[in-house]
């Protein structure tokens, strides 16, 4: 089970405001500002990262689980007006799974950034 993830990002600031829009419709908020910036959910726990003195390379890819399709649409929108830009429109990925729906961003870094919603 993984417990969290950082990102390396060339500038804090702006990776920040834009994963705080980005993820804003999936309950997730700023909770730690600093060297490290942590991201979570209401139930305290922080379990997404962003620090300076990057962009990570390899770029990494990271997915957001969505409690439903509308959810993956929202969060993708999101992430476009925060200054994301689009990798892939919502749609069923039946290369991976018969359920499989995932929308997919670049954050201002060039990460893929995917939403996702099984079922």
């Amino acid at each position: 089970m993984i417990d969290h993830v950082e990102l390396f990002v060339g500038d804090g600031a702006r990776a920040v405001a834009f994963y705080r829009d980005a993820l804003a419709p999936l309950g997730y908020a700023l909770a730690v500002s600093g060297e490290s910036n942590g991201f979570g959910t209401s139930d305290g726990r922080l379990d997404f990262w962003l620090r300076s003195g990057g962009p990570s390379t390899p770029r990494p890819h990271v997915a957001f689980q969505c409690r439903d399709r509308a959810l993956v649409d929202e969060a993708h929108r999101a992430a476009l007006r925060a200054g994301g830009s689009d990798n892939g429109s919502p749609a069923v990925l039946t290369r991976i799974a018969p359920d499989y729906y995932a929308g997919f961003v670049r954050d201002p870094d060039g990460h893929n950034i995917e939403f996702v919603a099984r079922g």
